[in-house]
């Protein structure tokens, strides 16, 4: 039970890192969708976690699994979210591992996998730089010196990002995230029946249109 309660928690720690479902922050960028229903947007919303928690983090898990099945590395056996590869004494883990695996089946993958990291962290660091921007401006106001300071912060953060651990860095992330759920969920409590109202209005017009 401890071990399911714990590979639980892990999951959700890496699946709200994975797509921030609960989070709230791809509601700023859903948000300036000029669109007559609501309920329609929130509906693309809800799609977007599938796929890159179900589909793809399922695939990359499916993937590592049948990798280990020849013995590559002992499950349990981890240190800082890396494992210890019997084979050469070293320990991997993230991007590595999966690289790994995909090149046991499909030679040099792992160059093409290079490039989709590539294009993740800087898809991330765009929406996020974006994200915070937008409630920068809300908190302080808009204006030249407001968006040239928030913008010299995020880019000393980037370097030091950049700078500390993997580990550390997934670690803040993790925190930071948590600290964004609490109020989120809050939010979401009082605009329940809001939600319910839209997706009702929007259904209704679905219907009327079939």
């Amino acid at each position: 039970m401890g071990g399911i309660v714990g590979a639980m928690i892990q999951g959700f720690r890496r699946a709200a890192f994975s797509n921030e479902a609960g989070a709230g922050s791809t509601a700023i960028a859903h948000a300036a969708v000029n669109t007559k229903y609501a309920a329609s947007k929130g509906l693309v919303a809800l799609l977007e976690p599938f796929i890159d928690t179900v589909v793809i983090c399922t695939m990359t898990a499916l993937v590592i699994v049948i990798f280990n099945m020849s013995g590559a590395f002992e499950y349990g056996d981890s240190l800082n979210n890396e494992v210890l590869m019997i084979a050469t004494g070293e320990r991997v883990g993230g991007a590595n591992l999966t690289s790994m695996a995909f090149d046991s089946s499909i030679p040099e993958f792992s160059y093409l996998l290079t490039i989709a990291v590539v294009m993740f962290v800087f898809s991330t660091a765009i929406s996020w730089s974006y994200y915070g921007l937008q409630s920068w401006k809300y908190l302080f106001g808009k204006s030249i010196a407001m968006d040239l300071t928030y913008k010299l912060i995020f880019l000393i953060f980037t370097v030091l990002g950049a700078a500390v651990t993997l580990d550390a860095v997934i670690k803040f992330l993790d925190a930071m995230i948590l600290a964004l759920v609490f109020p989120n969920m809050l939010g979401l409590l009082f605009l329940f029946k809001k939600v319910g109202e839209e997706y009702s209005k929007y259904k209704a017009v679905i219907k009327s249109e079939i």
